[in-house]
């Protein structure tokens, strides 16, 4: 069975606001989970993205026509952002089972949802969040990394670069309103939440302080809905789970891995205007 261990203790130089935050913390213990779980729990959030991709947008696509005649884009779309949701509603019900509560004081510990926290000095947030600038600079890089031959039709930059993304996009704001969902899950409420927020903090019994780099390797393997990513998705070892451990702030991976969605955003809301 998990064990359950209590968070670390806060420093005591941090004034009163740091001994609040033990006291909140005193409170509340994360379990560890065992290996088997962590990839039961992995396994729930690829395996319907992957049938997802490969099973159901095809099939749906037979289904959906109209601007840019491109219905497997728009299945995904679609399709992809109910996985995402599906995986924020999994970590809910992972939460609750462990803490049974949903008070923000409660899933701020249980989640790693805080301010970054130097692991040599004790310092909170402040010049701490300068961190981002290399690691989105780090995470950029992954698109100059060759890929893996993939096809188009499933790749979201093929898409805004095609002739038939631009039609179908122009104008369509509630595609853009979907779009915005699956960024929204897919960086903050989804992907990160579960990888950095939910499991990362519950794998140093199983793997030690290897964690992160078990995380890692879990998340890039956890894209067989993009499989021809998961190469290019190992440099997120580096750029997402060791600086979230190091940190122990779940918002380090959310920004950075954000940088992707407000690019994309970008592009597609000059697209759709």
């Amino acid at each position: 069975m998990d064990v359950s261990i209590p968070l670390s203790s806060t420093p005591k130089n941090e004034g009163v606001s740091g001994r609040r935050a033990q006291t909140a913390s005193a409170a509340i213990e994360i379990q560890q989970y065992r290996r088997r779980t962590i990839f039961a729990i992995w396994a729930a959030a690829a395996l319907p993205m992957a049938a997802l991709a490969w099973i159901a947008a095809p099939a749906l696509s037979h289904h959906l026509s109209g601007a840019g005649n491109i219905p497997i884009a728009k299945a995904l779309i679609a399709l992809l952002t109910i996985g995402l949701v599906w995986q924020f509603a999994l970590v809910a019900i992972l939460v609750w089972r462990e803490q049974r509560s949903f008070r923000w004081s409660v899933l701020r510990e249980a989640l790693w949802l805080r301010a970054p926290r130097s692991p040599r000095t004790g310092r909170v947030g402040g010049r701490l969040w300068l961190v981002l600038i290399p690691l989105v600079a780090l995470f950029g890089t992954e698109e100059l990394i060759p890929s893996l031959p993939f096809p188009a039709s499933h790749d979201m930059g093929s898409l805004l670069s095609s002739h038939a993304g631009h039609v179908f996009l122009h104008g369509a704001w509630g595609w853009f309103a979907v779009l915005v969902a699956l960024w929204v899950f897919n960086t903050v409420l989804g992907e990160e939440l579960l990888f950095r927020g939910l499991l990362l903090p519950r794998m140093n019994g199983a793997f030690g302080k290897r964690d992160w780099l078990a995380n890692g390797v879990l998340f890039a393997c956890y894209h067989l809905h993009m499989p021809w990513a998961i190469p290019t998705n190992l440099v997120d070892t580096f750029a997402l789970a060791y600086p979230t451990k190091r940190y122990r702030s779940a918002w380090i991976g959310i920004a950075v891995h954000s940088s992707q969605s407000i690019f994309f955003g970008a592009i597609v809301l000059s697209l759709v205007v």
